[in-house]
């Protein structure tokens, strides 16, 4: 069971134990916990049944999620351990938390589970790489493999460092301004993508293809899921086609260059044995690869200058060796140099435990099978919480404090299980492009400290709104000090 420290910094208590703040959290605690189990096993079996609750009519306890994130699974685990059960949309969900029952959802009995990101983003970012299944699933992996390279990244990183040294130069004009830091990271993110992954300049077209990005990204979780007028699902399929003709109209003069984007480089992606994207899949990676690289980066780079302006002396820290790497480096930083920020690395290891950008992946049942000696009937959506595990103290010393020594060689926590600490995933689908995500955002906060001093008051708390990707629902506003 997950008990808060009462001596802990309250700065993350949110993450662990429901809020009581505002109306909207007083409401929801006051739902009534109908009890309800899932489908019973099959007499004679020593499985037992999954036991939950159904929350409020319809929506069941999406509200309680979208409002409370990891704190709602906390609380789930300690009432129902780490396999529970809840409706919503006339749909069951199957919870899994914790490392042992993760590991047999994404381990041991993989075959068992296919991929159930269809309902939420299938429209929208079909027959991307986190959609494919099994056999089909790894032969794409291989090919894309071939642009996430070494020297494909050392190629990306000398694009990329020298867009984010001249947004982030430009975002106070004077020597001070507050600035809703998570639309303008939002806003660097997107311009790092189309650059560095497109090859897309500074113009309309790059403004027109940024829109139809966001219109896909909002309509993943639409309630209304047709295309009635006004609504986002509507704005999603129209951001989707404005997409599908802009690579596929490209497709030909990339696949002639030599490019060094990562459009071109999926255009010749070649397997030792000769397996090549055909022009319709490279369409299909592209939109979903963009959607999960500024997505991410945007929500990780947030969450380290949160922490950063929370605490002055890892601040201090992060910016003295940045300087020196400055001093240091002649022209844009290769990955050698940015593997040199020690502490930079630390810090964003823990803000990657307390707040990792994708905290769970949807599974479904393929045949009846079981996790942690409960029975899963077949055809069951099974959502694996697996960021509870960044907050276990079973895992974990105090795992509410933001400790980023916890990473240092000489503790190592990280490795008290395999699965304790997981923000891109782990097994086959572990994500094909964190590396680039690291050191995209090591160079955005290098950037930041650098050219800037903030200070979070002691009074603010992130209010952090959570979907498939946790955000800010004030936007992050930190004032920002030209050094």
């Amino acid at each position: 069971m997950v008990i808060v420290d009462p001596g802990a910094d309250r700065e993350n208590i949110d993450l662990f134990e429901i809020p009581d703040r505002h109306p909207i959290d007083r409401l929801l605690r006051r739902v009534p916990v109908r009890e309800r189990t899932l489908a019973a096993p099959p007499p004679g079996s020593a499985l037992r049944v999954v036991r939950g609750d159904d929350g409020l009519p319809v929506v069941g306890r999406t509200l309680h999620y979208l409002r409370w994130g990891p704190a709602e699974m906390v609380d789930r685990y300690r009432r129902y351990g780490p396999v529970s059960v809840s409706r919503a949309l006339g749909v069951d969900h199957v919870f899994v938390t914790g490392p042992e029952a993760v590991d047999e959802v994404i381990g041991k009995r993989r075959n068992d589970f296919g991929q159930g990101w269809d309902y939420y983003i299938g429209s929208f970012f079909g027959r991307g790489l986190l959609l494919l299944e099994f056999d089909e699933h790894m032969f794409h992996r291989r090919i894309m493999q071939q642009a996430f390279t070494r020297d494909r990244l050392e190629a990306h990183l000398a694009h990329l460092a020298p867009v984010v040294d001249a947004a982030i130069a430009r975002w106070v004009p004077g020597t001070e301004r507050t600035v809703r830091l998570y639309p303008t990271i939002k806003d660097l993110t997107l311009e790092i993508a189309a650059e560095t992954f497109m090859g897309v300049h500074a113009g309309p077209e790059r403004k027109r293809l940024g829109a139809a990005f966001l219109d896909c990204t909002h309509a993943a979780l639409a309630l209304i899921r047709r295309p009635v007028p006004g609504s986002a699902w509507r704005a999603g399929l129209r951001g989707r086609a404005v997409l599908e003709e802009y690579f596929t109209r490209m497709i030909p003069a990339k696949r002639a260059s030599d490019g060094s984007d990562f459009f071109s480089a999926l255009c010749h992606a070649r397997t030792e044995d000769g397996a090549v994207f055909s022009d319709a899949d490279v369409v299909n990676h592209m939109i979903f690869l963009i959607m999960a690289a500024h997505d991410t980066t945007t929500t990780t780079a947030t969450t380290v200058a949160y922490y950063l302006g929370r605490h002055p002396d890892w601040q201090r820290r992060v910016r003295a060796e940045a300087l020196a790497l400055a001093e240091a480096t002649d022209g844009a930083p290769t990955i050698a140099d940015l593997d040199r920020l020690r502490d930079l690395d630390l810090v964003i290891k823990e803000c990657l435990r307390l707040v990792p950008p994708v905290p769970g992946l949807v599974r479904r049942a393929v045949r009846d099978t079981e996790i942690a000696g409960h029975f899963v009937p077949a055809g069951v959506q099974v959502d694996v919480s697996y960021g509870m595990n960044h907050l276990l103290p079973e895992l974990w010393t105090r795992p509410q404090r933001f400790d980023p020594e916890r990473f240092a060689e000489s503790r190592r926590e990280d490795k008290s299980h395999r699965l304790a600490w997981m923000p891109f995933g782990a097994g086959a689908h572990k994500c094909i492009g964190m590396h680039f995500g690291m050191f995209e955002v090591k160079a955005v906060i290098a950037a930041m400290v650098r050219d800037y001093e903030w200070r979070v008051p002691d009074d603010y708390l992130m209010p952090w709104g959570f979907t498939t990707i946790p955000f800010p629902r004030d936007g992050a506003p930190m004032s920002l000090r030209r050094r």
